[in-house]
């Protein structure tokens, strides 16, 4: 982190050059990426350098002027820190911090009082990923400033299932097509082998990524309660094939076999009805050529997939004008985040 990134406001964060302190950007992904529910993840960053995504960081602990010890602590700063739990024990970074903390004393080493400070970049309820940023931030801002200040860390795999463990806190269910590609970065392919947990799949790193989020919230848990609760044999022969066909495709690096089946049979044809202007928009840019079009997570962040910039910007104006809508939307046009969470 540099000097001018802090007088920028680029973090949030005072002094942070001045103390032990060490802070963690986390990126925004895209969950499903359409042909796969749940197994699939893809991270993402805007080219223009803005940080869509959550940063933490992780100092020691100052003394309470009360108490005179030190004691954990959690600050929230941020463009969405107003839609966030008001008490710090509600709040995901604080049960991160607690897991982390019951982690260290497993492993016989001294839990050292921090102050985090989360901030918060990322929309709730967007379908970017937004808790996984925080979750996948804050552990691994601890695990930073732990190997930095206290030469102990736990490896990536160990790192992983703690973000995966808080994820599941959150949605209910365990499920890493988020937080892994957060974590690790680039596109993901989650194994059901609690040893291995996700694979990096080779993807298409020159593609642009649009991404549109209309400034509406959509629950995760609303989603999902629309999707039904069997599906005909039709629907998962169609699933299966088209996600091992994108996976062959991938590895092949055939592009357009790639998109030519990155259809979402799972979710999209029941979560359209909760996102206004999504089939408008899917239709429109399909037809201007786009390759893909689909919902982002559970919504209601559109994501479209080109091959140039300059269609990229194209669709993206297209977007500001007619998908947003209120005054906390945005769109980026993106490309593939290679690196996943990393400090800043």
């Amino acid at each position: 982190m540099t000097t001018n990134q802090v007088a920028s406001g680029e973090c949030s964060t005072k002094e942070v050059l001045d103390k032990k302190a060490v802070s963690v950007f986390a990126p925004a992904s895209i969950g499903n990426v359409s042909v796969g529910f749940d197994v699939l993840g893809l991270a993402v960053k805007p080219i223009d350098g803005t940080l869509l995504g959550d940063v933490v960081t992780v100092e020691r602990a100052v003394e309470s002027s009360v108490e005179g010890a030190q004691v954990d602590s959690l600050v929230v700063v941020g463009a969405f820190a107003n839609k966030l739990p008001k008490a710090k024990e509600d709040n995901i970074v604080w049960s991160c911090l607690q897991l982390f903390n019951q982690a260290l004393l497993a492993e016989n080493q001294t839990v050292v009082p921090v102050q985090m400070t989360l901030d918060k970049k990322m929309p709730v309820g967007s379908g970017l990923g937004s808790s996984a940023c925080s979750v996948v931030a804050a552990l691994a801002g601890l695990n930073a400033f732990y190997e930095k200040f206290q030469s102990f860390s736990f490896d990536e795999k160990t790192v992983l299932k703690m973000t995966g463990q808080m994820e599941a806190q959150i949605s209910g269910s365990l499920h890493y097509d988020n937080v892994a590609p957060c974590y690790l970065g680039g596109l993901q392919l989650m194994v059901p082998d609690n040893e291995v947990i996700s694979r990096v799949l080779p993807g298409f790193n020159d593609c642009y990524y649009v991404m549109a989020y209309p400034g509406i919230e959509v629950s995760t848990k609303a989603a999902r309660d629309v999707l039904p609760t069997s599906y005909s044999r039709a629907d998962v022969i169609s699933y299966g094939q088209n996600l091992a066909t994108f996976v062959d495709a991938c590895h092949r690096q055939d592009k357009a076999q790639a998109f030519s089946v990155l259809t979402d049979v799972v979710a999209e044809p029941y979560r359209t009805n909760l996102l206004p202007k999504y089939q408008q928009a899917h239709d429109h840019l399909m037809a201007e050529g786009a390759h893909a079009v689909g919902i982002s997570g559970s919504g209601p962040t559109l994501f479209c997939i080109c091959d140039n910039e300059q269609q990229a910007q194209s669709y993206a104006l297209w977007l500001k004008e007619n998908y947003l809508q209120t005054d906390l939307g945005f769109v980026h046009v993106c490309q593939v985040d290679e690196a996943g969470a990393v400090k800043i």
